[in-house]
């Protein structure tokens, strides 16, 4: 009977996390079609290089609140376990929209609010990694890419197996969508936030 009900779960997690709320901030604030500047994505970050910051805050907020709003969802409606079918859900309908057809953001906000969710004080603690590191290098995507790295020893940490192997799981799909970002940083050539296009030391 559990069983049966993975799909529903899985349903409502990607109907939520599929709102495109980049793409609809950019176009509330004047901006145009935030796909067409930038690196295309319809992400906080992308946004905000459109100049317009309360977009790209609200775009931040949003796209984690719908991680946060699929598992308490699922907590509601669905029995135990099944928020994790849901999170899964949110995460690949932020990534892949159907209504974009599969071209989504890459999942940071999504994935904070999905910790927020399934466990606060992890959620709390990887938030604070991410603007800590934010702040520190000055560089969006490998504040992200530290902070998404310490959630499944976080959840481990607190004795939440299942939630360490789907944040493994989840962290594995945002590392694999920050390729491009990866290389660049390698290469020392990912430019801070703030600086457009410049490379970062």
């Amino acid at each position: 009977m559990v069983a049966a009900m993975i799909p529903a779960a899985f349903a409502i997690g990607y109907l939520l996390g599929s709102i495109p709320f980049g793409l609809l901030f950019a176009f509330l604030a004047g901006a145009g079609d935030v796909r067409a500047i930038g690196s295309g994505n319809i992400g906080a970050t992308n946004v905000l290089r459109t100049g317009k910051k309360w977009a790209a805050a609200a775009t931040l907020l949003c796209d984690a609140a719908k991680g946060v709003a699929a598992v308490i969802l699922a907590r509601l409606f669905l029995p135990p376990g099944l928020e994790v079918f849901a999170a899964l859900g949110a995460l690949l309908g932020h990534l892949f929209p159907i209504w974009l057809g599969g071209k989504g953001g890459k999942g940071v906000a999504t994935f904070l609010g999905l910790c927020l969710a399934l466990y606060w004080p992890v959620g709390l603690l990887v938030t604070a990694i991410w603007l800590g590191a934010a702040f520190l290098w000055r560089i969006s995507s490998l504040s992200a890419l530290v902070a998404v790295a310490c959630a499944p020893p976080l959840f481990l940490l607190t004795r939440h197996d299942l939630y360490a192997a789907l944040a493994l799981l989840l962290s594995a799909l945002i590392y694999f969508m920050h390729r491009a970002n990866i290389r660049r940083l390698v290469r020392g050539e990912e430019p801070r936030i703030g600086a457009g296009k410049k490379p970062a030391a």
